[in-house]
């Protein structure tokens, strides 16, 4: 079990992209997406939208090089890319069929569907889940018994609130120890940058790059994935009518993106600067490759057979500690959220 620090894997981002010399890089990428244009992309595509679990941060890099390299192109998909407000909305959003696809977080997407919203997983590539307990290094907090005493923002609705609890009993500590400060999501690292908690829970893949860029001070984290509680992450869902009236287009979306986050973490610098380019409220560069960076490691791709592909075993647990842990009251059976499916034969 470990602390996670920030310091050292931000600044080694920061100077990889300050040493870049795109020029080369960026015409050889052109050539390439052109070429595959013309050899592989098919006449006319399907315009697809897939609205994203917040606004752009470096987890979603690999949507951005995907649709530069012309990854989806070549499976006849024109694809839009939109920001989010939360994998709460984003489930929503796909059940009410204002956008084609989504990108969520598992545990809402799970309370979605038991509440009856009309949507699947077609894969969760997060297969490490990015919740977490932030904080400044000053903090000394090493385990989750050092929250004991301590101030911990959180947003209510979330899957890392409604955890949290049960987090903390799995590591011997009584919640009511913890005093938890209810704080909107946009605000939670104001909230620890101006002192008003001492942490906040929060995804430390994408916040702790961008508190140490906005404060010049070492971040770490517990993740609860290293304590004692991984739950599946982010990943790729749509809506039934989709899957039952279009799997070959979900067939191909899928793929797309399985084949672009494989392609980002080969090519991490070329699927940040894609993203930089495209991307609207992005942030800037190196706190994007911190991102990325931190992103790449959670996608279990040593052990999956391709980014996406899960295992019934994974939800089994998944959706099991969350029936015995928290609020959710929806049958333990992996095939009422997930269709296994489309990640066959990669």
């Amino acid at each position: 079990m470990r602390t996670l620090k920030y310091g050292i894997t931000f600044a080694a981002a920061a100077l990889v992209l300050a040493g870049c010399s795109g020029g080369g890089d960026a015409d050889a990428d052109a050539d390439a997406t052109a070429g595959g244009g013309e050899s592989g992309a098919p006449a006319e595509l399907t315009e697809v939208s897939v609205t994203l679990n917040w606004v752009p941060y470096g987890e979603h890099a690999p949507f951005y090089y995907g649709v530069e390299q012309g990854f989806f192109e070549e499976e006849g998909i024109d694809l839009t890319i939109q920001p989010g407000n939360g994998s709460g909305n984003t489930v929503q959003q796909v059940a009410q069929g204002n956008t084609d696809f989504g990108w969520a977080d598992t545990p809402p997407l799970s309370n979605g569907i038991n509440s009856g919203m009309p949507v699947k997983s077609v894969g969760v590539f997060l297969q490490t889940g990015p919740s977490s307990v932030e904080f400044f290094a000053d903090q000394d907090i090493t385990e989750p018994a050092d929250l004991v005493g301590k101030t911990v923002g959180g947003t209510p609705g979330d899957a890392m609130y409604g955890t949290f609890p049960a987090w903390l009993q799995l590591n011997g500590v009584d919640p009511a120890d913890v005093n938890v400060v209810n704080v909107d999501a946009a605000g939670k690292i104001a909230a620890l940058i101006e002192g008003q908690v001492d942490a906040i829970q929060g995804f430390y893949h994408d916040q702790a790059p961008t508190i140490e860029n906005q404060t010049g001070k070492e971040v770490e984290a517990l993740p609860f994935a290293d304590f004692n509680m991984n739950l599946l992450g982010t990943g790729l869902l749509t809506n039934d009518s989709i899957i039952e009236e279009n799997p070959e287009l979900v067939e191909a979306m899928f793929r797309a993106t399985s084949r672009s986050f494989q392609e980002a973490a080969d090519n991490q610098e070329a699927a940040v600067a894609a993203m930089a380019a495209g991307a609207e409220q992005a942030p800037e560069e190196s706190v994007l490759a911190a991102q990325l960076e931190a992103t790449i490691g959670l996608l279990n791709l040593d052990e999956a057979a391709a980014p996406g592909v899960n295992t019934e075993e994974q939800w089994t647990d998944t959706l099991t500690f969350l029936s015995e842990n928290t609020d959710f009251d929806g049958e333990v059976d992996p095939t009422l959220y997930w269709d296994a499916s489309f990640g066959e034969g990669l």
